[in-house]
């Protein structure tokens, strides 16, 4: 529903004033039969600015005033109510029935087509009353207790006294039915209820603030008794890398003088083996002739094996870098033993 500019005279605090009516360009049949209807005295209501008139008039009277609905409260707060056995004399002594006055503001039938209402400065009265001495006192005995309790049930209160008198009813235009003749009248078709409902919900809780999370004690580490470095971290060997494979540059520094004098001439290099091939043959496959090639190969190579020195015998020689390649030159038959180089194999355990 889009919003409807009220007069100034259903603002807040604001004192009553005449309604603002406004009418179609064609009266409904239901209006002018319900203006004839409350007129004491016989008026005519055969054009628009007629109908305007007389409910203009009537609404403005001071005892137009309109019953909304009916609301039983309580008598005094909870704590001091009369207990009785008989529920009829708890509901005599102990509650009491408020009535929901209101006045008209407004009439639009042309856009909304509604009605609105203020309520009465009595009505007002008797809410904000029942609020401050009632309500606000069972709220607060109900609630438990914290330090700006005081402060919100104040201001709890002044936000009902701002809420009470900004209240604005809006009803259909059809309301007007219930017109009486001094200008009052009561809301139909289930309308009371709806202006109760909205009536109670102005009567906000008191809602304190929720409860404070218990702080967590966490123990306290256990230090050890020293503080340095050393306690915190525990001494660490450094690792050690142990070689794979005999290193070169450990043996030099603990035996300098091992290759000194020793020179390459003091061991012999056989000339390498020529490699064996079968020759190609059409002949059928032939048993012993099979393996007298591996036993051939067997018999060459052992001779040549068993003349080598072992490397344990070359540690206890001694060489120098001055060695030259001359024992080289007689051992491999000179510097033309290099020109096979690609095709030499020097058997295992030989070194240079």
């Amino acid at each position: 529903m889009p919003m409807t500019l009220l007069p100034a005279s259903a603002a807040a605090f604001a004192p009553r004033g005449s309604p603002n009516v406004v009418l179609s360009s064609k009266v409904e049949p239901w209006l002018t039969a319900t203006l004839k209807r409350i007129n004491r005295i016989k008026r005519p209501l055969n054009s628009v600015t007629q109908h305007h008139r007389c409910l203009t008039e009537t609404l403005s009277a001071p005892t137009a005033i309109w019953t909304l609905c009916s609301i039983m409260l309580p008598k005094a707060p909870d704590a001091e109510l009369r207990k009785d056995d008989n529920p009829l004399i708890e509901a005599l002594f102990n509650y009491q029935l408020l009535h929901i006055e209101a006045y008209v503001v407004h009439v639009d039938m042309v856009s909304q087509n509604e009605v609105a209402f203020k309520l009465t400065p009595e009505t007002i009265e008797a809410l904000v009353d029942y609020h401050k001495e009632i309500f606000s006192v069972d709220t607060s005995a109900s609630t438990w207790n914290w330090s700006e309790k005081e402060v919100q049930l104040k201001k709890l209160q002044e936000d009902f006294v701002q809420a009470t008198n900004k209240f604005v009813f809006r009803a259909g235009a059809m309301s007007l039915e219930g017109l009486e003749e001094d200008g009052g009248g009561e809301l139909l078709a289930g309308g009371a209820d709806e202006v109760k409902a909205q009536i109670l919900g102005l009567f906000l809780p008191l809602l304190p603030p929720p409860p404070r999370q218990p702080d967590i004690v966490r123990p306290a580490p256990i230090l050890p008794s020293s503080t340095g470095a050393e306690a915190w971290w525990p001494s660490m060997a450094a690792p050690q890398v142990l070689p794979s494979s005999p290193s070169t540059t450990s043996s030099v520094d603990s035996n300098p003088n091992m290759w000194t004098n020793m020179s390459l001439g003091e061991f012999q290099l056989p000339s390498p083996a020529p490699s064996y091939s079968q020759p190609y043959t059409t002949a059928s496959y032939c048993e012993p002739d099979y393996y007298s090639a591996a036993m051939t190969s067997a018999m060459t190579c052992a001779p040549l094996m068993s003349s080598l020195p072992l490397p344990s015998s070359m540690i206890a020689q001694q060489c120098s870098t001055s060695a030259g390649y001359g024992g080289m030159a007689g051992n491999f038959g000179g510097f033309a033993a290099w020109d096979r180089f690609d095709t030499f194999q020097m058997p295992y355990g030989t070194t240079i």
